[in-house]
């Protein structure tokens, strides 16, 4: 027999290279499995799925048992390429294991309060002051916001502010104002909570209340908002990546209360133009990924007036469930971000923008 005729043919050797595929496929699998358990075991005890030294050792003893012809070097390459999917593996795993997942053929969530539904059909606008500074102040914007529809009113009573000799807010005084205020024009009231020691008093006012850019990785107030039975208003950490963020409302979820609200409301980056950077992807990833609603705060974001309209549209074009701005009576003697709060003039024209492409509650 000649030597040629030793040799196998083409179609032989894709035949071997095809069950060789499929032990390697079935092996692989038998590998991801035990690296699911591994990342089970190790979210129980709260060790970090990479471990350096772990790694090196398994690629040791891989390259000591290593009969050829595959060089050392690429083997390595090779299981280093594994090891860095089985880690993606584990974390994907504790992804799927949330309970604000959307899962196949899920709803979208709406939350409901006296005189709203977020995330309904129909789009929501919640409007109103940085700070509550007076109660006519309070009365003065109320009145134009709830004449143009608007029936969430905001305004914060505590102030988080960057210098400490900033105006900090009214405090208990500026909830009873904002409560009254509220009760007064039919809408419903969203305030910021600080602290877990605050949660008691500001659910005595509020309708929702508001975790702030500053408190995203506050989880000690997270979970104690998780205790609570008003919904919950969560903003998006202003340097938070969007795992992060579905994490933060995890902790909520976990604690019992699923009444969560997502707010995109732009992130640090090096650009100056704007206040913050609006991640305009972060709604439809959020849609995806949850089935919370999703409101878009375009005051905060940008920091200035003049864009508001088209980047508002355009949030709700991206499937946003509901714009977030501010608004003052008269901005120029606001106490905290005048330049950026609209008049009622300004309010009104907004609304009748964003009424050309969504229907609004």
């Amino acid at each position: 027999m000649s030597e040629k005729s030793n040799l196998l043919t083409l179609e032989e050797l894709r035949s071997r290279m095809t069950l060789v595929n499929e032990t390697l496929v079935e092996n692989l699998n038998d590998y991801f499995t035990v690296a699911g358990q591994i990342g089970r075991v190790k979210d129980a005890l709260g060790l970090p799925y990479f471990d350096a030294a772990r790694e090196a050792e398994m690629i040791s003893n891989v390259v000591d048992k290593n009969p050829g012809p595959v060089p050392d070097d690429l083997l390595k390459k090779i299981f280093r390429e594994i090891f860095s999917v089985s880690i993606e593996v584990m974390m994907l795993q504790k992804k799927m294991g949330l309970q604000v997942n959307r899962l196949p053929g899920m709803a979208d969530a709406v939350v409901t309060t006296p005189h709203a539904a977020i995330g309904g059909k129909r789009k929501v606008l919640i409007g109103g002051p940085c700070a509550v500074e007076s109660r006519d102040q309070m009365m003065s914007i109320a009145q134009h916001l709830h004449g143009l529809g608007i029936n969430i009113l905001r305004g914060g009573a505590f102030k988080p502010r960057t210098s400490p000799y900033s105006f900090q807010g009214l405090e208990e005084e500026g909830l009873r104002i904002m409560r009254e205020t509220c009760d007064a024009f039919e809408m419903d009231m969203v305030t910021e909570v600080l602290s877990a020691r605050d949660v008691g008093l500001v659910s005595q006012y509020a309708d929702i209340l508001q975790v702030g850019t500053r408190n995203m990785f506050n989880y000690t107030l997270l979970k104690e908002l998780g205790q609570s039975q008003k919904p919950v208003f969560l903003k998006r950490g202003l340097m938070a990546t969007i795992d992060e963020f579905v994490l933060a409302a995890e902790y909520v979820y976990a604690g019992g209360n699923t009444q969560v609200i997502l707010c995109e409301r732009g992130i640090r980056t090096f650009e100056n133009q704007t206040r913050n950077t609006l991640d305009i992807s972060a709604v439809p990833i959020l849609k995806n990924l949850t089935p919370l609603p999703v409101i878009v705060d375009v005051s905060h974001s940008l920091g200035r007036k003049d864009i508001i309209a088209p980047v508002a549209r355009a949030a709700l074009a991206a499937g946003a469930d509901g714009i977030m701005f501010e608004a003052h009576s008269n901005p120029e003697v606001a106490l905290s971000d005048c330049e950026q709060q609209l008049t009622p003039d300004e309010v009104a024209d907004l609304v009748a923008a964003l009424g050309q492409i969504a229907e609004l509650s």
